[in-house]
């Protein structure tokens, strides 16, 4: 790869990480070229974007972005590392969840998440972002919580109007 290719990379990658606020690094090491093949699909088919890149210049263009924001994902680049993007935090978590119930077995193994500026990583916090709540579900619950209260009011006035109307023309 030439230096004019990898600045390429480079420009690349932090195009997508400047335009995604979540982002996985996965190890697809031992996955068979049809199991990448039927990654690649899913991810595709769930509007996620996988990149596949050199654990240095993703580290480059990393470091050229921010360098101490994202310090605690360093430590996840090493073997094969497959990106995937993703403007929903939970959808690659379960992407490889379902990819892995498919395929009965343990790849791609979650090396680490950057979820709006928060880290995990490690494999085992995988079931821990597939329950994460996404922007729309939050704002779902809080107007749910909110409309709550209301209802009930409406439905005692309700309820005390009809039982007055209803002893009127018992009279």
């Amino acid at each position: 790869m030439t230096k004019d290719q990898k600045n390429e990379v480079i420009e690349l990658l932090k195009g997508k990480f400047s335009q995604y606020n979540n982002f996985y690094i996965t190890d697809t090491e031992s996955l068979s070229v049809e199991q990448v093949s039927a990654l690649r699909r899913t991810c595709f088919d769930k509007q996620v974007e996988m990149k596949v890149a050199k654990n240095t210049l993703i580290r480059k263009a990393l470091e050229s972005l921010d360098a101490e924001k994202y310090a605690s994902v360093y430590p996840a680049l090493n073997n094969v590392t497959a990106l995937m993007f993703s403007e929903n935090p939970k959808e690659p978590a379960l992407i490889i969840s379902s990819f892995r119930k498919a395929s009965n077995g343990e790849k791609p193994v979650l090396k680490a998440a950057f979820i709006n500026g928060d880290v995990y990583t490690g494999d085992n916090n995988l079931k821990t972002l597939t329950q994460i709540k996404t922007k729309n579900e939050l704002i779902g619950e809080v107007i749910g919580l909110l409309q709550s209260p209301a209802k009930r009011v409406l439905a005692a006035l309700l309820h005390h109007h009809e039982k007055q109307a209803g002893t009127a023309t018992a009279e």
